[in-house]
Formats: C-alpha cells, structure tokens, sequence
C-alpha cells in the first residue's frame, strides 16, 4: 500500500508543472503568448471588478494576457532582475492591447522581470509577438453566443495564420467558456512546439464563446 502511495505521488509530481519563483532572469527555454478572450475575462472576473476594460463599446477581444518566459516542463516566475520597473506611461501604453495599465504592470511583476529584458524592451517584445498572430477576424464578428468545440477555436488561428501547426498553439477554457489562446515563441518570436504541461487543449464540445461587446 505503502509503495503504491509513493508510485502515485511521483507520478503526480511529474504529471504537474513546477513553477520556480526568484530565478534569476533571463534563463528559460522560449515564450508563451497568452491572448485572452475579453468577454469570457468579463464573464469571470473583470465585471466583478467592474473593469472599464468591459464596458460596452470597448470592443475588446482577444487581448495580450502576457508573454511568459517559459521552461521545457515549468516556469520562472517573480524573478530577481537588476532592471527597473517601468513607469506608469509604460504599462498605460500597452493598455491598448492589454485591457488596462494594471494587467501590464503585473506581467512585468511575474514574468517580465525573467526575460532578462529592461521594461521597455519586454514591453516592446510583448507588442511584437502580439502583433506577429493574426486574430480570426470571424470572430469579431459575433452578433450573439455560440456554444461550439474549442478546437473550432485553435482551427480558426490555424487557418488565419499559415505556418502555425496544431503543437505550437493551445486553447483554454473555464468554467465552460472559451478562455486564453496560447501559442509558443522562440526567444526570437518564431513559432515552435510547446512543452508538454503547455499543450493543454479544452476538450469541451460545447464550450461558450461569448460576442464582443
């Protein structure tokens, strides 16, 4: 019984990413671009907190939730790094793609400071890599809910972005609504595959994707 507890523990051990805090900065293997899909953000926390990033009219859909540093199996976060933090005119102009000055800020604070980069430069990457996948413009067109397969999500970014293959791109969901897309970066910004604790599809067949609002 004894010996079968330990077997099951280790296997969980290995099954479950490692996160590392107060890594020193600038050592990780490649990128994760996080692009969260605003609505369902709004659905789940963003109207509790009655964020102005979910007022009708704004428009948001898939916004950068960030650009975390990322290991083989695991991730830094919160590392030691001898580069300043940004100002507020920094994170207030990334609000653009982020939602708001406060998501950009607490980027920076978790992953950015392990990139190894000065703020302005993180920011600046963030803003490219962002830049770099095309969003479905289909799905900006949404006039009312659709309950659907994620994986008509992650086909839609397969098709709107040639060269990106079904291991270099991940589809979350929560609470049964379509939640984060995540696609895979070199250090460079090049597409590549994602580890194993990274390629996590919702398997939902009736996930909820929410219209623009």
């Amino acid at each position: 019984m004894i010996r079968m507890l330990k077997t099951f523990c280790l296997a969980l051990l290995i099954a479950t990413p490692a996160m590392s805090e107060n890594e020193p900065a600038g050592d990780f293997d490649y990128y994760v671009l996080s692009l969260s899909w605003t609505p369902s953000w709004c659905d789940l926390e963003g109207d509790a907190r009655r964020s102005p990033q979910c007022d009708a009219g704004r428009g948001f859909g898939f916004t950068l939730h960030g650009l975390w540093p990322q290991y083989e199996r695991g991730w830094p976060s919160y590392c030691r790094t001898i580069a300043r933090d940004p100002s507020r005119s920094q994170t207030a102009a990334m609000a653009d793609i982020t939602g708001s000055p406060g998501l950009a800020w607490y980027e920076w604070k978790k992953h950015g400071r392990c990139s190894g980069l000065s703020a302005a430069r993180y920011f600046e990457t963030a803003r490219a890599a962002y830049d770099s996948i095309t969003r479905p413009p289909i799905l900006r067109k949404l006039q009312e809910p659709h309950k659907l397969p994620a994986s008509v999500i992650e086909s839609a970014f397969l098709a709107a972005n040639p060269g990106l293959e079904p291991d270099q791109i991940t589809v979350t969901c929560k609470a049964g609504l379509i939640q984060e897309v995540r696609i895979c970066l070199t250090k460079d910004l090049q597409l590549r595959d994602c580890g194993a604790d990274t390629r996590r599809d919702c398997s939902l067949q009736d996930a909820l994707l929410e219209p623009i609002r």
